[in-house]
């Protein structure tokens, strides 16, 4: 489904954002990406989602390319928007439409969809902003906003979810009913996030980048928590000494 083959990207005047990064996810395949801030995790999801391109290396959907110029193709173009979608981490910057009901069908009203109303009613009921659907979208909290933006983008049917630190503005209650609505959608899906107590339960397969901007992890989250080298590289614990004692104890990094 997605295919990364020795991806590189440097934003202009700065250190490479990602280095020689390769991975494949099969399709229905749920992936969390770990990494402290500034590893690469956003960068990575924006080439994911034809936002942005590698300055070397080959980014592959289906099996297919994903370059600006294939990307001026106006009907593979409207296909891949459709099919691969990406949820910002602040969903105020998706949000500029009127109404919750036109945040909605914003997406579907592009693509020409039929059936818009019933798409919209759907899955503003599934995400429980139905009752929000005539109110101005920045009246909403957070979270309620997080679940429009949510619902806008599974209105399109997509194939793949790509989702930027998707709990880091969300509660306790809001975050276990996020990570139990995703864990039983049926796409393709790669979620970020530095909390390594929440990872194990955003995917079922972990990448991990460093501080190096390299993929230093790919496999199972248990693995992972039995590599204390690979995850003090990656700044997801730290270590320090307990009391006098030489006994040094890691310590979970799940800042927000």
């Amino acid at each position: 489904m997605l295919e990364l083959e020795r991806v590189s990207y440097r934003y202009p005047e700065s250190q490479p954002a990602l280095n020689e990064v390769s991975f494949a996810i099969a399709d229905q395949q749920k992936v969390v990406l770990l990494g402290a801030n500034g590893s690469g995790k956003t960068t990575l999801l924006r080439i994911l989602n034809g936002l942005i391109f590698p300055h070397h290396g080959v980014y592959r959907y289906r099996s297919e390319p994903v370059t600006e110029g294939r990307l001026r193709d106006r009907s593979w173009s409207r296909r891949f928007r459709r099919e691969v979608v990406l949820l910002f981490q602040h969903p105020e910057a998706m949000l500029f439409n009127p109404t919750v009901y036109d945040e909605i069908a914003y997406g579907l009203r592009q693509l020409g969809t039929d059936d818009l109303d019933g798409r919209v009613r759907h899955w503003a009921s599934q995400l429980g902003v139905e009752p929000h659907l005539k109110r101005l979208p920045f009246q909403l909290s957070g979270g309620e906003k997080q679940k429009v933006c949510l619902a806008a983008l599974l209105a399109l049917e997509p194939r793949v979810l790509l989702l930027d630190e998707p709990t880091a503005n969300l509660d306790p209650r809001s975050t276990g009913w996020l990570v139990d609505f995703l864990q039983d959608l049926s796409v393709t899906s790669v979620a970020t996030t530095h909390n390594l107590s929440l990872a194990g339960e955003l995917g079922d397969r972990v990448l991990v980048l460093s501080e190096g901007h390299e993929l230093i992890f790919d496999g199972q989250m248990e693995d992972l928590l039995g590599d204390e080298e690979k995850l003090l590289a990656a700044n997801l614990v730290h270590s320090h000494r307990r009391g006098r004692s030489r006994d040094r104890r890691l310590h979970v990094h799940d800042w927000s």
